[in-house]
């Protein structure tokens, strides 16, 4: 997990979020309480613009506390830790994408706003019922022992499938943000957008399919 508290600037995290819309993964949505209350604001539009500078607060308040900006960013890191030359979700500051996420005023996000604020109270309180501490103060081993029972939902145990339905879209939330970052396409070894030093032709039995030879 990172170990720097700063967040990420609200220009570049709005245009994230924007382009992160139509790939991050839509799931049914689990029942969780009451649900929160839903910021009061039109947002973008139906065609934002991802050339525009965006100016923090020009479409919403931010959602996350201090407290469950620490949690998400925990959890965050321990889905995608860093490895090799990649940085962690959490170094990445995929929580602060998550927060710019729910706090928008649209059906999708509001939906997963009340999955993710209800999960990370839900996850805190089993940290502490379990650890005595809050999450994000855990050891990788600690948080380890709470993900393992609830990372895949077919086989958590009955008093721990609310927590296995949070997991299982924060998860969603989390690979979504992340690789839609260069770091985390250069992960996946995406190259799109390149130019090539050279073009080929394609092959001619390619060409004869396709009955342009």
């Amino acid at each position: 997990m990172s170990s720097d508290s700063s967040r990420l600037d609200r220009r570049t995290a709005i245009k994230w979020m924007l382009a992160a819309t139509a790939t991050a993964a839509i799931t049914d949505r689990p029942a969780f309480g009451q649900q929160a209350a839903a910021p009061a604001t039109k947002g973008y539009g139906t065609d934002p613009l991802l050339n525009q500078e965006y100016a923090p607060g020009a479409f919403w308040p931010l959602t996350m506390t201090d407290h469950q900006r620490q949690t998400a960013a925990a959890l965050c890191g321990l889905i995608i830790p860093a490895e090799g030359k990649i940085p962690s979700a959490a170094d990445l500051k995929v929580h602060d994408f998550i927060d710019e996420w729910i706090s928008s005023p649209y059906p999708d996000q509001q939906g997963d706003r009340e999955v993710v604020l209800s999960g990370l109270a839900w996850i805190d309180t089993e940290a502490g019922k379990r650890f005595g501490k809050d999450f994000a103060q855990l050891s990788h081993q600690e948080m380890c022992a709470i993900a393992d029972d609830i990372c895949h939902a077919p086989e958590a145990k009955p008093e721990l499938a609310t927590g296995a339905k949070f997991f299982a879209r924060f998860r969603d939330l989390t690979t979504s943000g992340f690789f839609t970052t260069p770091q985390g396409m250069k992960d996946l070894g995406y190259i799109g957008n390149v130019p090539l030093a050279e073009f080929k032709d394609p092959p001619r039995e390619v060409l004869a399919k396709l009955g342009l030879v």
